[in-house]
């Protein structure tokens, strides 16, 4: 509603990315045990991944003269989702080594807070990806799109030391790690943004 067909269109295209990375490489997850659940995802996890996007849009409808940042907000989001889920399923595929983003020991593909080269270059791609859809379809301007993909990178990467620090011990779950690093990809975009205009 907020971004229109546009926004739909952007959201469709972080559902392609992420369901091409999830079945790139199938087999050889499933024989590593960290394949995604063959009934697909939970609701709780396209929530986790989609609802700061949701959330931050909602304003936008109601107020119109903070459309253009709270829309580049919501795409950062997106940026994030994609960017995480692209980097940890190709990275357990074709990362030949992972680090854990706080210390950068050598870890198992698949480690919670684990990165690989492989794995960060892809994910890159794909908030790339995200932030151009979202340009090409107007839905954020093309002086946003920088900051927009940027953040959207660096939530990723802020995924992943959540994952080192708070998942693998278990004090959160993935679908709060998700939601979590969406939420700054997105709150990074805003305080840009209110940074330029103040």
């Amino acid at each position: 509603v907020a971004a229109g067909l546009g926004g739909f269109l952007t959201v469709l295209v972080v559902f392609v990315l992420t369901l091409f990375a999830t079945r790139f490489g199938l087999h050889r997850k499933l024989a590593a045990g960290v394949a995604e659940r063959r009934e697909g995802r939970r609701g709780s996890q396209v929530l986790a991944n989609l609802g700061a996007a949701g959330i931050v849009s909602i304003p936008a409808i109601f107020y119109s003269r903070s459309t253009t940042l709270l829309l580049a907000a919501m795409t950062a989001a997106l940026c994030e989702a994609a960017a995480d889920t692209v980097s940890s399923e190709i990275g357990q595929v074709a990362g030949r080594r992972a680090y854990l983003i706080t210390n950068l020991s050598s870890v198992a593909t698949g480690t919670d807070g684990g990165i690989t080269a492989q794995g960060t270059i892809c994910g890159g791609i794909a908030a790339l990806i995200v932030g151009f859809v979202a340009l090409y379809f107007s839905v954020i301007p093309e002086r946003l799109l920088t900051p927009v993909v940027l953040c959207g990178f660096l939530g990723m990467f802020f995924d992943s030391v959540l994952g080192a620090t708070l998942q693998r011990p278990g004090r959160l779950g993935n679908d709060a790690v998700n939601f979590l690093s969406t939420t700054f990809a997105a709150s990074a975009t805003l305080g840009y943004g209110l940074f330029l205009m103040s």
